[in-house]
């Protein structure tokens, strides 16, 4: 069914309540701007939860989330996303964010939305169907590429402090500057983004941070001072210095390099998330020898601590905090294997540790090249293509991605007759050992003869 004909049976389920039913927001931004979308936000001018009973049996709707405190619904159709809301005017009393809604007409609501370019509303009735409204000057505003709230930004920023994120986040991703009033009322009201939930924080930050040139907003966010909120640890990393032989002479900026480095190989949030993490632990293990200058020993263990507290903070899910402390903790190993002479056995080991996120791991090493020299460029890339093909090589002989010892710990007892205990624990990571140094090859049979051979020199 294409959208015209969905369109419709909404607009006829509209006339059977004598409801007008509009299109807004993001759908008709996007058309505007000649982009196709799957979500559609609709206002209806009436009771939303009543039309949602009608729309229900008309279209023979399976599932139909239902929000009646805040007026508006939710469903999929024919792989749309779908959602209503009550056109509605909002009032705020002053020491809360949330709102006081009555019903309104759909200029009222057209009102109180953030940004002029999502002011904009559609007919879809068949005698205006595709007339657009736009009593804001949004498409104007599309046009000139400009981010600007509807009503007075500082109260509009006030009332909800998160779409002081929201306006980074479109200027970030639709390539748009924040107009002058707008973007100085960010930097006055910015404390207050501190009363919004760390969950709607984390997700507008993601949004940002998954754009085509994440350093956009990043540098938006820091020159906001929204930064200081969010991400308080990466404002300390400004000013920071390094050789710059190696990197970037400020940490934050190299930093941000990293970031749009690796942006442009992956659009995987978690990786992203490390290469933004990967120097966070440079600040607090700077230290200054004369002669060499600036180093920072030790700061990858520092970091993978720090983003571990960070991310748990911004409420990021366990698995995605090991992912990006496990990258954190071993961005500087694939570095210190660039030279010739690399031994397999280091190689097993990095593979060993790194498992199935060794290829991430590579991605982050090539993204942390931010040298304006293109020969050094050159030679550091090709460095890590060289151990990438050592890599290949040594795991398609040995098979240590995803490590599992050959031998598990029920054989080992039930063969030697063990009890449960360190014995077995001892024995197992012997095998290990053997493997990566490379004494036995990485097969069951040749693995329980090696433990055979050297049993009591393991367990005594």
């Amino acid at each position: 069914m294409n959208i015209e004909e969905i369109f419709n049976k909404i607009y006829q389920t509209g006339q059977k309540c004598g409801f007008d039913i509009y299109v807004v927001g993001g759908y008709v931004r996007d058309a505007v701007m000649g982009k196709k979308s799957k979500d559609i936000d609709f206002v209806v001018t009436g009771d939303a939860m009543e039309f949602a009973g009608q729309l229900k049996k008309d279209l023979h709707l399976r599932t139909l989330v239902r929000y009646p405190r805040f007026g508006t619904f939710m469903t999929r159709y024919y792989g749309y996303e779908l959602e209503f809301v009550n056109a509605r005017s909002e009032s705020y009393h002053k020491d809360s964010r949330n709102p006081v809604t009555e019903q309104a007409d759909l200029l009222s609501d057209l009102s109180r939305r953030d940004f002029t370019i999502n002011t904009l509303a559609m007919h879809i009735d068949p005698q205006n169907f595709g007339k657009i409204i736009d009593v804001y000057q949004g498409r104007e505003h599309i046009k000139q590429g400009l981010i600007k709230t509807p009503l007075d930004p500082l109260q509009t920023f006030s009332d909800d402090p998160l779409r002081m994120l929201r306006a980074i986040r479109f200027a970030t991703r639709l390539g748009f500057e924040i107009e002058a009033e707008t973007y100085a009322a960010i930097k006055q009201a910015a404390e207050r983004l501190s009363i919004v939930s760390q969950e709607r924080i984390t997700d507008e930050f993601n949004k940002i941070l998954l754009a085509d040139v994440p350093s956009i907003g990043l540098r938006m966010l820091d020159e906001s001072g929204l930064l200081d909120i969010i991400l308080p640890e990466m404002k300390v990393m400004k000013g920071v210095e390094q050789k710059e032989k190696h990197h970037h002479k400020d940490v934050f900026y190299h930093t941000l390099e990293v970031v749009d480095n690796i942006s442009k190989r992956t659009n995987k949030l978690e990786l992203r998330l490390a290469a933004l993490f990967h120097d966070i632990g440079k600040p607090r293990t700077k230290r200054f020898t004369p002669g060499s200058g600036w180093s920072f020993h030790g700061h990858e263990v520092v970091g993978r601590r720090m983003a571990g507290g960070i991310l748990k903070r911004m409420r990021y899910s366990a698995e995605t905090i090991r992912y990006v402390k496990k990258l954190v903790n071993m961005h500087l190993r694939p570095m210190a294997l660039v030279s010739e002479e690399v031994s397999d056995s280091a190689l097993r080991r990095l593979l060993f540790l790194a498992g199935s996120d060794v290829d991430d791991l590579m991605i982050l090493c090539r993204a942390d090249i931010t040298s304006k020299n293109p020969k050094r460029v050159k030679k550091y890339l090709a460095n890590y293509a060289r151990v990438i093909e050592k890599m290949v090589e040594v795991e398609e002989r040995d098979r240590l991605r995803n490590f599992q010892p050959p031998v598990d710990g029920r054989e080992i007892m039930q063969i030697f007759d063990l009890n449960p205990g360190p014995q077995v624990g001892k024995i197992k990571k012997f095998i290990e050992e053997a493997i990566l140094k490379g004494k036995v090859p990485n097969e069951h049979d040749a693995c329980l003869e090696y433990i055979k051979e050297h049993l009591e020199e393991v367990v005594n």
